[in-house]
């Protein structure tokens, strides 16, 4: 965020008429330094105008390049040159701040859940997920990552029950990533109690995610720290985001993808904080970026860092590259977002029962 610093030269005078210039000047600057100024101060300017970004952790290397694209186009049809400030933190995390009063014109968070607490917060316009697409810009699922060769042999959650097995995720109090990894862990259970008993059963699926975080090595603070723990030696598998892995084997990483025959699908927002855009002047150009974010370029590049597209046909030019769980769910077959969050993140919930070993 910028802000003005007045800096006053200091001068003799002789001439009282001049030091009564200088009074009246300095109770102007006074006025000025009272007065808040929003972090897009410069968006006065035809010329330039400044946007703040405020994103999750995972989409960090992606945004690398969308954003001078963007900012390429943008130039080429208004002239106008934009000047960002970025911030990327775990999804509830960079969630928080922005209710805490970070100042972010756009932001782009793990889950829809998140956004959610934008809205209650009167942040976001209540239909900001009305679109087609329902506010989403990418997709991803839950995988597996193993060393290189996959020297354990696992093959699905269920894997990570055993003994010998030290598993990563992260922490889901702050990363909305964990949120994913966990509801995944918990509704392949419910899968398996459908296919043994025939019914789902949450008290089964309970114990899957007791079984498995028995195993836990280490639970960082976003998904990206999560996966530089594992890059640095830590454990034997990552609980972690499809994209995460690919961008990394893109990289030159040995990781092996194992894909569970049970996984959940991943849909990330991206959304206009539209009380600060509005208040910064800059409501035209976050709108812009956000219809960006769904064009074919930038839907292309989301892939190129591992991503999943929303645009049908991105998606269809990559079908090989991403295969199909035989039994690949949604949020829906959880209940949805609110009811995840009363069963498995509440305070009696789930989450806490594991954690508590009840």
């Amino acid at each position: 965020m910028r802000s003005i610093n007045h800096t006053l030269r200091r001068f003799k005078f002789i001439d009282f008429g001049l030091i009564t210039l200088v009074l009246v000047l300095l109770s102007g600057c006074a006025s000025a330094d009272n007065t808040k100024e929003s972090p897009s101060v410069s968006n006065g300017s035809d010329k330039e105008v400044q946007l703040v970004i405020g994103a999750y952790s995972v989409v960090k290397d992606a945004l690398g390049e969308l954003l001078p694209a963007f900012k390429a186009e943008w130039k080429a049809r208004t002239g106008q040159n934009i000047v960002y400030q970025e911030s990327y933190e775990a999804s509830s995390t960079q969630a928080r701040s922005i209710i805490a009063g970070f100042q972010a014109d756009v932001t782009l968070l793990a889950m829809e859940g998140d956004v959610d607490k934008l809205v209650r917060a009167e942040l976001v316009d209540p239909n900001w997920n009305a679109g087609a697409l329902r506010g989403m810009i990418t997709r991803s699922i839950v995988v597996l990552g193993t060393r290189e060769g996959n020297p354990l042999g696992i093959r699905d959650f269920d894997d990570l029950k055993r003994s010998d097995v030290k598993v990563l995720y992260p922490n889901p109090k702050t990363s909305g990533g964990a949120q994913w990894d966990i509801n995944a862990i918990y509704g392949a259970g419910l899968k398996y109690s459908e296919k043994e008993m025939g019914k789902r059963d949450p008290e089964v699926a309970k114990h899957f995610l007791a079984d498995v975080h028995r195993n836990i090595e280490s639970m960082d603070k976003s998904g990206r720290a999560s996966m530089a723990a594992f890059e640095y030696g830590v454990g034997d598998v990552i609980v972690t985001y499809e994209n995460e892995l690919l961008a990394r084997i893109a990289q030159g990483k040995k990781y092996d993808i194992v894909i569970p025959s049970s996984t959940i699908l991943i849909e990330n927002p991206a959304v206009v904080v539209s009380r600060n855009a509005d208040q910064h002047g800059v409501r035209e150009v976050a709108d812009a970026f956000i219809a960006y974010l769904y064009s074919a370029e930038a839907q292309e590049i989301f892939v190129k860092h591992g991503f999943r597209s929303v645009d049908e046909k991105v998606a269809s030019a990559h079908v090989d590259q991403f295969p199909t769980p035989s039994e690949l769910f949604d949020i829906a077959y959880l209940g949805g977002w609110d009811e995840v969050r009363n069963t498995l993140y509440s305070k009696r919930g789930v989450w806490y029962q594991v954690l508590a070993g009840l």
